[in-house]
Formats: structure tokens, sequence, C-alpha cells
């Protein structure tokens, strides 16, 4: 595969488009509906959001053998496969306050026996507040999961992104009620 100047040329094209607020699924589409060359497009886009070049090359090297079930003209189909397996994701480096955030989610995770796999996606990017407010609001039902332990962890993760100060505190801190009230009746019981 060449890295030449077309790659760096696709990487410009890419960074501007997605500055101009296109996602990451159409313009991986649009560049490999124009150039042919889907590999590059892969590498470009990854670039382009921030992905470390070993990590998009490594990235590529899984989905492209995929390619070949796909014809021209369909490229818009082979965007939608990357998004849906999460190529585009740039992997977020967290800090030690939200590792712990990180740690208590996914032992709420455990506990509520999983969560959908789109939620990866939301633990890669480190979108903590994102999956706690998704999760705040969970019901239990057949007896799956540990109620206990998930509102147990759920409240220690409300805590401590309340202690943030952020945009979306007042959401933050109704989840954390929620959490606490859930928690509260659980121990009654």
């Amino acid at each position: 595969m060449s890295h030449g100047e077309d790659e760096g040329a696709l990487v410009l094209e890419a960074q501007e488009m997605l500055a101009a607020g296109q996602n990451d699924e159409k313009v991986f589409a649009d560049l490999a509906a124009r150039t042919g060359n889907w590999g590059v497009c892969v590498l470009a886009v990854c670039l382009a959001l921030g992905v470390p070049r070993t990590a998009a090359e490594a990235r590529l090297h899984e989905v492209e053998p995929l390619f070949s079930d796909f014809a021209v003209g369909e490229e818009e189909d082979v965007a939608f496969l990357l998004r849906f397996g999460h190529v585009f994701i740039v992997d977020r480096i967290l800090e030690e306050h939200e590792e712990r955030i990180r740690d208590l989610l996914g032992t709420a995770a455990g506990a509520r026996g999983g969560y959908p796999g789109g939620l990866l996606a939301w633990f890669r990017a480190g979108e903590l507040t994102k999956i706690f407010l998704y999760f705040a609001k969970t019901r239990f039902r057949d007896g799956r999961g540990s109620p206990p332990e998930f509102w147990a962890a759920m409240t220690a993760a409300g805590e401590l992104l309340a202690r943030q100060d952020r945009p979306d505190h007042e959401e933050v801190t109704a989840g954390l009620e929620r959490c606490r009230t859930q928690a509260a009746a659980i121990s009654v019981k």
C-alpha cells in the first residue's frame, strides 16, 4: 500500500470535511466513491480523526479483507460496516479520576448483566457521562443481574461525576439522585 502524497492530501481533505460537520461515515463514503481507493480512505479518515498511524493501519488490516464483499458504488455500505466495526473510534486516554469512573461503570455493566454493544464505542471514546446517564435509567426485570451491586457502583460513579464542573451537571445530579433512591430502596427490602 502506498502512503504517498495522495494519502496526505486525503487526510487534509478529510480533516476539512470533519471540521465542516460531516461525520466520519460520510467522509469515508464521499472520499472512497471519488477515489476508489478504500484502504487509503480508511487511513485518511482515521488519521484525520487523530487515530495514531499504527492503530489506523491495524484497523485497516482487520477490515480490508471485507472489501471484496462489496462493489464499486457500495461505498456507503462499506462506510456503515466500518462505523459498525468501530474503525473510526478515537480511543481516549483517561486521567486517573476518569479511569475510576470508567471502572465503576464497567462494574455496573457487569452487575446489570452486560450492556448493548453500541456502548462499547462510548467506553472507548471516554463518553463517561453518556454511559452514566444511560445506565441511570436502568430497570431490572426477570431477576437478571445484581441490582445492589449495580446501584452501588452507579452511585459511586455519579458522585465522582457530580464533583466535576460541567455543563450537564444538572442531568448528572438528577441521575445520581435516581441511583441513590434505587440503592436505598434495595437496601430496605
